[in-house]
């Protein structure tokens, strides 16, 4: 029990590390792009959009995965 709480505090960290870098590369990625992501989503039910910013999710995702993993 002593030696797995530091490790439960490290995946805590790193998750939230994590969650950090995907909601700000999110947002950097909805500043490059014309116009307002959620706004193509939502209002206007724009696939092409939807899928574009679910595979930018994708890779950040993969991304942070592979930086924490080492």
């Amino acid at each position: 029990m002593v030696t797995s709480l530091p490790v439960l505090l490290n995946t805590l960290l790193y998750a939230g590390i994590g969650i950090v870098v995907f909601v700000v590369g999110f947002i950097i990625l909805d500043l490059l792009t014309p116009g307002k992501l959620w706004e193509q989503i939502n209002e206007r039910q724009n696939n092409a959009v939807a899928i574009f910013a679910g595979l930018v999710a994708l890779g950040l995702a993969i991304i942070v995965a592979a930086a924490i993993h080492g």
